[in-house]
């Protein structure tokens, strides 16, 4: 039996298909490439379509035995979707919803869904537990809200089970150094300091220095983009062998501050790094952690590439001998 990942080619779907590779399972992967790059799929099947696509979904699903899906595809830059809601509503929504058509036309009932933080807003407490309020302040984490409601009801109609992962900050690359993260344009924090220290871009910018933090910049939960990877594998897995539905929160408990991680990457990376205080931005909520506790306890699942230094090395030697990513 095979597994589809949807959107396999880009930053976290391309580190899962490797996992899912090394641990022998027949793979997949469609993906159209708007975001993603081919370089970055080690193995697999491939085929390049988009999930809007019900011809293509038709012919993957007949020509494969496929039992299970795993769902990256989507546009995931928060700023953008604040200025084209439509155009995130009308990918993220609809094109998962294609998806949830063709796996029960097929009988596949099994999808692991790629969600996240953004769908709970502004926090109402540290750490963020699954079961807190959502309620999203941008129309990305509206879109990925609203699918997790629709996966419910497909549930309930169709019988569809599937787990929802809301990853906090992913970060880091492949311990390999085949794989990393090539975004265009790039908004991440830990790519964007790294630029700096290849000479890419004169300073990082820091957003704020008055927060109610230790340091005063923001906090964030990183996470390695392989250890979400294997939360995905430990889902779909305990889905098979016949566990509940469920929403999982996927971080390192742990928070780091723009301040903290920029002096990391100094001290890995042997360079100046000049940064620049610039005014807040419009949303930006002084702290953001996760409880994983559900994910730990229940999928047993354990981030082994969980300190800041490791995030960065890894990414560190991605982004040195890939300057311009994947081109």
């Amino acid at each position: 039996m095979s597994i589809l990942v949807c959107g396999g080619a880009g930053y976290i779907g391309s580190h899962t298909v490797a996992e899912l590779i090394e641990n022998h399972k027949d793979v997949i992967i469609l993906d159209n490439l708007e975001k993603g790059h081919r370089e970055a799929v080690l193995g697999g099947k491939f085929y390049k379509g988009d999930l809007r696509d019900s011809e293509v979904l038709d012919k993957i699903f007949t020509e494969n035995n496929i039992d299970s899906v795993i769902d990256f595809a989507a546009y995931s830059l928060v700023g953008e979707s604040t200025e084209e809601p439509l155009k995130y509503f009308e990918n993220n929504i609809c094109s998962t919803m294609n998806l949830l058509e063709a796996m029960r036309r097929h009988k596949v009932n099994y999808i692991v869904f790629s969600s996240t933080a953004a769908t709970y807003g502004e926090p109402e407490g540290i750490p963020i537990l699954e079961e807190d309020k959502t309620i999203p302040t941008n129309p990305y984490g509206e879109s990925k809200l609203a699918v997790e409601k629709i996966l419910k009801w497909c549930e309930k109609a169709y019988g569809i089970k599937y787990a929802v992962l809301r990853y906090f900050n992913a970060a880091g690359a492949h311990i390999s150094g085949k794989i990393g993260e090539d975004h265009s344009p790039e908004t991440h924090l830990i790519p964007l300091i790294l630029q700096v220290a290849l000479g890419k871009r004169d300073k990082i910018m820091i957003f704020g220095d008055d927060y109610d933090t230790e340091d005063g910049t923001c906090i964030r939960d990183y996470i390695h983009v392989t250890d979400l990877a294997s939360a995905h594998i430990l889902a779909l897995e305990e889905l098979k062998n016949g566990a509940e539905s469920s929403i999982y929160n996927l971080g390192n408990g742990k928070g780091f501050s723009v301040k903290e991680v920029i002096e990391v990457a100094r001290k890995v990376t042997g360079c100046e790094i000049k940064a620049e205080i610039a005014k807040r931005r419009a949303g930006d909520p002084a702290i953001l952690v996760a409880s994983s506790d559900k994910a730990k306890n229940i999928l047993g699942w354990e981030p082994k590439y969980n300190s800041l230094e490791t995030i960065i090395e890894t990414a560190w030697n991605w982004h040195k001998n890939h300057r311009d990513g994947f081109k």
